[in-house]
């Protein structure tokens, strides 16, 4: 064997041996650990997304990957942190539709929706309405006749304004020409807890979050398109007539600006994260259905969404414009 045959093959074997290097040019990524942050406290739906991709996404990048909760103002205090941060791709939002649209339209945010740039879509929990079991509501129609003869008394709880589970109540209200009284939590955990506790009369979290624990309370309505399949016996409000369809639409954001070789990277190991089969189970446990739409497929949706949610605004403000 000649010396240059030699050192030929002793470079290929040294090169399949070494990590891949960045091109010339560009960033290495990740270069620090990764934060995912959270608008709502620990244990409701978009934070257990959220830990559940944090996990395959540190298979796929080999960095550590951490989640960060910051609830406070329907989301808004994340959203605002995520849209300030250095756009490197090492902070990103674990997204929830469509408080990211909603909140910008209600007031004067700290933030605006096109600060954020899509990396994907990956889930979609619809909203219900859940009251306690030992309620006498025992279906739509017992709620709204309550709020019939009770203008303003029944109370409802959620996660936020501008939420989409508050916003379920908006368009439910809209529909059926009733007022609710709607009480504004930092998340999912509390507003369980005044629901159990009899301090609200009905709540509003997601299909997959009743599924999960749904002891001592009733599912009596959900806002999908269609029945999920974790609650197939609960009806849809357009089964019962009303024009009402909202869910909570889960994914992962960057700062604006962040370069296109990063999303890229984020974009591609999202993409290969929802089609393993390990991910797809893990979101199975967590009752949350898989609805993946990568970058600006995403995009596209979400600024169709906003012209929605604006109209909306126009018709039925759900708060005052501070």
């Amino acid at each position: 064997m000649t010396f240059t045959r030699r050192r030929a093959l002793l470079t290929a074997g040294s090169a399949l041996a070494l990590p891949a290097l960045p091109a010339l040019g560009q960033p290495r990524f990740p270069e620090r650990p990764i934060e995912i942050v959270v608008g709502f406290t620990a244990g409701g739906g978009t934070d257990l997304m959220a830990r559940t991709y944090a996990r395959f996404l540190e298979q796929r990048l080999g960095g550590s990957v951490v989640v960060l909760n910051r609830p406070g103002a329907g989301g808004e205090v994340a959203y605002t942190h995520v849209a300030r941060a250095r756009p490197d791709g090492h902070t990103l939002m674990a997204v929830t539709m469509p408080a990211l649209l909603t909140i910008p339209i209600e007031r004067n945010a700290q933030y605006r929706a096109d600060q954020l740039t899509p990396i994907a879509l990956i889930a979609t929990d619809p909203c219900s309405i859940t009251v306690h079991e030992q309620s006498p509501v025992r279906s739509l129609a017992d709620l709204l006749d309550r709020a019939r003869r009770e203008p303003d008394r029944v109370t409802f709880a959620s996660s936020g304004v501008g939420t989409d589970d508050h916003l379920q109540i908006v368009l439910l209200q809209e529909a059926a020409g009733v007022r609710f009284t709607h009480v504004g939590f930092p998340g999912s955990a509390q507003v369980r807890t005044a629901l159990l506790g009899r301090q609200v009369d009905s709540m509003g979290l997601n299909v997959g979050e009743i599924a999960a624990a749904p002891e001592n309370v009733r599912m009596i309505v959900q806002a999908g398109e269609r029945r999920s399949r974790f609650a197939p016996d609960v009806p849809t409000y357009k089964e019962l007539g009303f024009d009402v369809d909202i869910s909570s639409e889960r994914g992962i954001s960057a700062p604006a600006g962040t370069p296109p070789a990063v999303l890229d990277r984020l974009r591609e190991a999202t993409a290969d994260i929802a089609r393993d089969a390990e991910f797809i189970k893990a979101m199975e446990a967590l009752y949350t259905e898989m609805r993946v739409l990568i970058g600006e497929a995403w995009g596209a949706e979400l600024r169709q969404r906003q012209a929605r949610f604006e109209a909306l605004w126009q018709r039925t403000p759900w708060r005052e414009r501070s």
